[in-house]
């Protein structure tokens, strides 16, 4: 009797402490659940909460494309269509702005790796950056034309005569794309001033600079002493401009179109824009037919 109680009390004090293990058990993964659920939750914040929480956005800029972005030659201070339109933006998204000046591919490489938030700098929507990138409602339309030395036009009448002519601008701009694809041969530059890529044409460095229409029209009557002028048969390209976003960043989209929307329905951008182009208001869509 006595051997089957010690029996009896052994297996019931075994129960007992398995039945105790278990539960410890279900606590602990319950525990690690909890923990797993709250990293998920801190990992699921976005970019966009990330910039709220700091109250700051970042911008790329190059600091060096009149009157997109450039500095102010008497004060030294970053200014130009772009800059004070993102700026506005940011004041009215109740956000401090830094920039970051950086060369032309340098800034859409530090938009697709997160190290800035957008890239403001006169950048072209095309199908290619339509793949890489979302972009903001755009806030300017243009089109391309043509820097060329006077009198002789560098020897070039149509897109077709770009053939064995040298080309100055950004590697990935759209604009040399298309120099290239015309048979040009490309020379590039490290994010210089609107001067140096003028002059090489004037003096013969190179032969042409394909780009928008308000930038070269601008960069050009504000160098009139220069061997340069704008070709007056080459037009091309309509184009769109806006902001470019990492394609990951929806809700900074979302955020800076609302106020993009208000400032053109306000007449804020177009203001800027007159501003910086002599009037012009470049929100406009332009035909060039």
């Amino acid at each position: 009797m006595n051997t089957f109680m010690n029996t009896f009390m052994k297996k019931k004090r075994f129960a007992l402490i398995t039945g105790i293990m278990s539960i410890f058990l279900l606590t602990a993964c319950n525990n690690d659940d909890s923990s797993n659920t709250s990293n998920e939750s801190e990992k699921a914040a976005t970019a966009w909460d990330k910039i709220k929480e700091e109250g700051s956005i970042t911008v790329a800029t190059s600091g060096t494309l009149f009157p997109t972005s450039y500095r102010d030659e008497n004060s030294d201070e970053l200014t130009g269509f772009e800059v004070e339109v993102v700026r506005e933006v940011a004041k009215r998204l109740e956000l401090d702005i830094e920039f970051k000046e950086l060369g032309f591919d340098e800034m859409l490489t530090s938009v697709k790796t997160g190290q800035v938030d957008m890239a403001a700098n006169d950048i072209e929507m095309n199908e290619d950056r339509l793949e890489n990138f979302i972009f903001s409602t755009p806030i300017k339309h243009s089109f391309g034309t043509a820097v060329v030395r006077k009198g002789d036009l560098s020897g070039i009448k149509t897109l077709e005569d770009l053939k064995g002519k040298k080309a100055a601008g950004a590697s990935t701009s759209v604009y040399m794309e298309l120099a290239r694809q015309y048979g040009a041969e490309e020379v590039t530059y490290d994010n210089a001033p609107n001067e140096v890529y003028l002059r090489d044409v004037g003096i013969g460095r190179t032969d042409v600079i394909l780009n928008d229409y308000y930038l070269q029209t601008l960069a050009v009557a504000a160098f009139p002493d220069l061997n340069i002028t704008i070709h007056p048969d080459i037009k091309y390209s309509p184009s769109k401009i806006g902001f470019a976003i990492n394609k990951e960043n929806t809700e900074l989209e979302e955020n800076v179109n609302q106020v993009i929307d208000e400032m053109l329905e306000d007449g804020t951008i177009a203001e800027i824009s007159a501003k910086f182009f002599n009037g012009a208001d470049v929100t406009q869509v332009v035909d060039i037919k």
